[in-house]
């Protein structure tokens, strides 16, 4: 979809969200990961009492439905990392709200 959106582009730009179907829950997704590799999950602080969601409504109409659900790309991630695929060891910023990156 990101590459698709290319030919999109725009003065002023041309905004779309790029996110998968499904709801998916910080908290949820860490401790899948967790179950995978047999490994206690931990979280520090709070969850807030709303959640930020991405509507891409837009870009399915435009590209078309992910070919990947969430379960399957949770699934090819563990794999890749269990097998020490390389990372960009960046932070991810799940706790930020403000938009700033």
């Amino acid at each position: 979809m990101i590459l698709q959106s290319l030919s999109s582009t725009s003065m002023p730009p041309f905004v779309i969200n790029i996110a998968g179907p499904e709801l998916l829950s910080v908290r949820r997704v860490a401790e899948q990961f967790g179950e995978r590799f047999h490994k206690p999950v931990r979280f520090e602080g709070q969850e807030s009492p709303d959640a930020l969601l991405s509507n891409a409504n837009k870009s399915y109409e435009l590209f078309g439905r992910p070919h990947v659900d969430a379960a399957q790309m949770i699934s090819l991630i563990a794999d890749w990392v269990g097998r020490g695929g390389a990372t960009l060891a960046k932070p991810t910023h799940f706790e930020e709200r403000a938009g700033r990156f």
